[in-house]
């Protein structure tokens, strides 16, 4: 009894640091993962030795493996690859291949086997799924050509490297080396796709539709259910001699939109996000930092920097030398490069299982972990260099797909804005009031009765193909949590949200990285009231200086309670939100409204 009060506290620390560790590297910008790593070498044996290596902290961050991968096939959207696939498939050969060739060669130039230069080879192609998302929000690339290929060129990377990866490990186990057993084992993999494929596309859609049609409510039985065929596909992985993550992977892929109803798979996919990345996954990565030997630093320099090195210049290389094809140009090429060099999820499952295996040593397997988080980090920084370095060229090419507005909230505000925007592109105002919504209708506007925080409303929108959603209702957590879900879950590059004055949303992280409409905080309610009664005039101040919209109204020094800046016109009269992302230009006019009465003074 008292051994079992001892795994509970280890595991409660280990959830702890993982927690403490994902939070703390996220406010840098950096995926959770890479605190969880370094949290785990810190707190671990490596270093201080607080936590330790227990049997129910194994068996969880094994179990976190498959369900990590389940997680990941089921966050790829295949859409991704349509909008790039040419160009994307182009990066990630490029990007996968070229440090490859490179890792293999250098372990084994250096005295290793060459099964572990394969294993490190695969670890230094994979790229990093997990870290694209954030980034490209940060730096504003999201409807860019470089993001779409991004997103392609990872999802297609990191397949080719756990193909590869299951028939390294199949064939590690069985040690062959003639014809037959190799065409054995080649032939186990195909039947292996083939059957995953064809249970995926057939029998799953039917299986389905039986439970759509039996009216089935239980989430209890649909989490099962996930699970039973997770492991189902896990087994056949294993029955066909590969590891168990493939199955996983290949699970998520076809679990994703072929199971249930699509109202229940949103909340199943949050309730498996919760479980897989926030209870298991996080157990894998910090327990992953257990096994990590600092001494490499002193030991091993010269192999670390030689890994660290080849990994960086041959993905950011090797990926532009194949982008040259697509004839987007050598130097978004390179920008892609630099986006393409994070590693996380997969490069690190990849390499314990080859240290579990015994295919590659405790010092090998430090250098790939140390190789994953200096590579991620270089991320933000050298993607941030060079898509400046583009768009100063102007040869950083957005794409047409996305187009519209979206105002959230029916209100004079909003009104008085979608009147501007009309001319030059879509509008669509929302409200969860019927009455505010025909009055938007009743204005000569589309208009959505619906719920902006629930995703069927997003989707009768086709969110995913929006430039910009401004948040105006007039309540703040309404705007607060519609913005995060346009932004993390449809990926639209423009969001802005307007907050009043309020206690209840104070200057925490929930607030940090908001684009904030008008560019401080508002009293929603007095504008409104003061535009329905005839209150509020509309003028236009010229701009004969370079500044942003927030060091305008520093120096303007405007008092919100009698000026709103609302719009930003060009010298074309077409207009863009004012807000704390949007830059003044000279020769524009910023559309404010004033009080009738401070006017008259």
């Amino acid at each position: 009894m008292e051994e079992f009060h001892i795994n509970i506290l280890n595991i409660s620390a280990v959830l702890l640091a993982a927690y403490f560790g994902g939070v703390a590297i996220r406010k840098i910008g950096y995926p959770a993962i890479l605190g969880e790593l370094l949290i785990g070498i810190i707190l671990g044996p490596a270093m201080l030795g607080w936590l330790e290596y227990s049997e129910a902290v194994k068996v969880l961050a094994e179990i976190g493996i498959i369900l990590l991968m389940v997680y990941i096939g089921m966050e790829i959207d295949f859409r991704d690859l349509k909008k790039a696939s040419w160009a994307g498939l182009l990066a990630a050969i490029g990007g996968f291949f070229v440090p490859f060739v490179l890792g293999y060669f250098a372990i084994v130039w250096t005295g290793g086997t060459p099964i572990a230069g394969l294993f490190v080879a695969i670890a230094i192609g994979v790229t990093s799924l997990a870290t694209k998302s954030r980034i490209l929000i940060d730096l504003k690339l999201l409807n860019t050509r470089i993001a779409y290929v991004l997103m392609a060129g990872a999802l297609i990377s990191d397949t080719l490297a756990l193909v590869i990866f299951s028939g390294i490990t199949n064939f590690a186990e069985t040690n062959v080396v003639n014809i037959y057993e190799l065409l054995l084992i080649g032939g186990k993999i195909l039947l292996f796709f083939g059957v995953t494929i064809s249970i995926g596309v057939f029998f799953l859609p039917r299986l389905g539709k039986y439970i759509t049609r039996s009216g089935m409510k239980n989430s209890t039985a649909y989490f099962t259910l996930i699970l039973i065929v997770t492991f189902g596909y896990c087994e056949l992985a294993e029955l066909a001699g590969m590891h168990s993550i493939l199955g996983a992977f290949m699970a998520g892929l076809f679990i994703k939109g072929n199971l249930f109803p699509k109202k229940i798979s949103r909340e199943l996919n949050k309730a498996f996000y919760d479980v897989s990345i926030g209870f298991m996954a996080p157990i894998f990565f910090v327990t992953a930092g257990f096994f990590v030997d600092v001494t490499v630093f002193k030991t091993d320099l010269g192999l670390l920097i030689l890994v660290t090195v080849l990994a960086i210049v041959g993905k950011i290389v090797g990926t532009a030398l194949f982008y040259l094809p697509s004839r987007n140009g050598w130097r978004e090429g390179l920008t892609i490069g630099t986006g393409m060099n994070g590693r996380g999820a997969v490069e690190i499952i990849i390499a314990e299982i080859g240290l579990e295996m015994g295919i590659i040593d405790k010092t090998i397997f430090s250098i790939l972990v140390f190789m994953a988080i200096f590579t991620t980090l270089t991320v933000p920084v050298f993607l941030s260099w060079t898509t400046k370095w583009l768009r100063k060229r102007g040869e950083l090419v957005y794409m047409e797909e996305r187009k519209g507005i979206v105002f959230l909230g029916v209100n004079p505000l909003s009104l008085l804005l979608a009147k501007y925007f009309k001319e030059q592109e879509n509008v669509t105002l929302i409200d969860n009031n019927p009455e505010l919504a025909a009055k938007a209708e009743k204005a000569g506007f589309n208009r959505l009765f619906g719920n902006a925080l629930n995703e069927d409303t997003w989707e009768e929108i086709q969110a995913d193909n929006l430039a910009k959603v401004a948040g105006l209702t007039a309540n703040n957590r309404v705007n607060l949590l519609a913005a995060k879900m346009a932004k993390e879950k449809f990926l639209i590059p423009e969001v802005v949200v307007a907050l009043s004055p309020s206690e209840e949303i104070t200057a925490t992280n929930e607030t940090e990285n908001i684009n904030l409409l008008f560019a401080s905080r508002v009293n929603l309610n007095l504008w409104e009231h003061k535009i329905v009664h005839d209150e509020a005039e509309e003028s236009s101040v010229p701009i004969s200086a370079d500044q942003s919209c927030k060091q305008w109204i520093e120096e303007m020094k405007i008092d919100m309670s009698h000026t709103l800046p609302v719009l930003i016109q060009n010298d074309k009269g077409e207009v863009r939100l004012f807000c704390t992302e949007n830059t003044l230009t000279t020769g524009d006019n910023v559309v404010v409204l004033k009080d009738r009465e401070k006017i008259a003074e």
